[in-house]
């Protein structure tokens, strides 16, 4: 089998350029693309059917397998291997029409199943109705249900898990997500005794941060029971009863209708899914008093034709019944809702580095987090973040912050002229 897997790398990644890693196969021979310049990684090949097993159909789904189940791993510079997926994208027409192609694939696909794999954190298996407020939960505990404390080990001491804002690249992870969440509440232009909604609170680091410094009353609500008993007992130790709440609650079930000055949604929206838009903005109308700023920030991307989400790593392994949406048909629905479009800024880039920090807080905590977690939970999250950093630095998904505006009658608001005061004076919650 050796042989014939240093063929078929041969045939398949020949052309392969720039290359910045090598193949090692399980007995120890390596093999490197021609391309090959600066090395980065290794790519270790356990099972070795596994090659012929992507190659014979290469979709994300497959190559991430391959790497949660242990049948290949990756030694060094994950990043290295990304770029991988593409190439094959554009090289398997090619491939395919290759008789000499598949009659090596055919042959080393059938002892793929003699390798004994990696065992641990499996596919999500969701009940019910797409987007109903039962599955909805489910598909957040698949994700958010581990202990907090492996989380802990890879965000910041707010628990973050959304896009940090760097003024400097060099700045740190903690401070780059304190800037985040004085950026939101200078966007919102909070005010004492002023009463704001947390769609999708996570842990409570933006329940803590706004009534901490800005002295407002916060309702954070998760579908998550640990994320929301994390931020309860959070809030009784920094004595916040008074100011702050997390509730064990959906968007949908909120019944009090002109309750809140201000909304904010930090890193939830990628739950809600394409057709319950209109009832996400539909509710964040009816829940704003008239003249209410809303800051929904949240992942963007208009994936294309090709990518099917039964195929995708992602849906299947990550974030279940999860949707990235094109920014435009975002806008679109809010504005038909009735919300103005004051102010929109993409953080693209700045995702890109907040994930390369969770890889690398990830990777230096390895043997800390295999005591809270499986080894395969524990590749899926170094996987899926790398991934997801490479996206970003490549245009392939992109992150906003769109303020809208609920206007009183006739178009009024009470938003100044222009962003000035945003940006100036800058000053984040000392800890």
């Amino acid at each position: 089998m050796v042989k014939e897997n240093l063929v078929l790398l041969e045939q398949v990644f020949s052309d392969y350029k720039p290359a910045h890693f090598k193949f090692k196969l399980w007995n120890g021979e390596e093999w490197a693309p021609p391309g090959l310049e600066e090395e980065r990684a290794t790519v270790v090949i356990n099972n070795p059917g596994i090659m012929a097993y992507i190659l014979a159909f290469p979709t994300d789904l497959r190559l991430g397998e391959a790497y949660i189940y242990g049948d290949i791993d990756i030694e060094g510079d994950i990043y290295a291997v990304f770029p991988v997926e593409d190439y094959l994208r554009q090289t398997y027409h090619r491939l395919a029409l290759n008789p000499f192609f598949w009659k090596r694939v055919l042959t080393l696909k059938k002892v793929v199943c003699d390798f004994e794999r990696l065992q641990g954190r499996g596919k999500a298996c969701l009940m019910g109705k797409l987007h109903t407020i039962e599955r909805d939960r489910q598909a957040i505990s698949y994700h958010y249900d581990l202990p907090p404390e492996f989380y802990a080990l890879y965000l910041d001491p707010m628990m973050n898990y959304s896009c940090a804002y760097f003024r400097d690249p060099g700045e740190n992870l903690a401070t780059a997500q304190k800037n985040k969440l004085e950026l939101i509440c200078r966007k919102l232009r909070l005010k004492p005794g002023e009463r704001v909604l947390d769609i999708g609170c996570g842990w409570g680091g933006f329940v803590i941060y706004a009534a901490k410094k800005y002295q407002v009353q916060v309702v954070g609500i998760t579908l998550s029971e640990k994320q929301a008993r994390y931020a309860q007992e959070w809030i009784k130790k920094e004595g916040l009863q008074k100011l702050a709440e997390v509730r064990l609650q959906d968007y949908r079930e909120i019944q009090e209708k002109g309750g809140f000055d201000k909304l904010v949604s930090i890193g939830m929206f990628e739950h809600v899914g394409g057709p319950m838009l209109k009832t996400y903005f539909r509710q964040a109308w009816e829940l704003l008093k008239p003249g209410g700023l809303f800051l929904n920030h949240g992942i963007a991307a208009d994936w294309g034709p090709f990518r099917i989400r039964r195929w995708s790593f992602t849906e299947q392994y990550v974030f279940p019944d999860g949707q990235l949406l094109p920014v435009s048909k975002t806008l679109t629905v809010a504005e038909k809702v009735g919300f103005e479009v004051r102010d929109v800024e993409s953080l693209r880039e700045h995702y890109a580095l907040t994930l390369r920090h969770w890889v690398k807080n990830l990777e230096e905590h390895r043997e800390e987090a295999l005591k809270l977690v499986d080894e395969v939970t524990y590749r899926v999250w170094r996987l899926y973040m790398a991934g997801s950093s490479y996206g970003f630095a490549t245009n392939r998904h992109s992150v906003f912050q769109a303020l809208l505006v609920k206007n009183r009658d006739n178009g009024r608001n009470a938003l100044p002229l222009t962003r000035e005061d945003i940006y100036g004076g800058w000053k984040v919650l000392e800890p």
